[in-house]
């Protein structure tokens, strides 16, 4: 862990008080975290729908869809 300084209003700090249980810390981190998780998640779902709509990219995908089924074992 990093230990840093941040300047926060006092109504936000107030409001951190009251919902982190006495564990500031944590409940910065907690939400942190879930912020991040989202952004991430919102920044797959684009370039998913982003390579949907690349017809390079459908094209190798159907390329590859073709050798999955070419009978191929790999336990050999």
């Amino acid at each position: 862990m990093i230990k840093v300084t941040i300047t926060l209003e006092e109504g936000v700090l107030q409001f951190i008080d009251r919902q982190a249980q006495g564990n500031r810390s944590g409940y910065i981190n907690a939400l942190l975290a879930e912020h991040r998780r989202r952004i991430l998640e919102e920044q797959m779902i684009q370039a998913l729908k982003e390579d949907a709509q690349d017809p390079e990219y459908q094209a190798e995908i159907a390329a590859w869809d073709g050798v999955v089924g070419d009978g191929i074992n790999a336990e050999g």
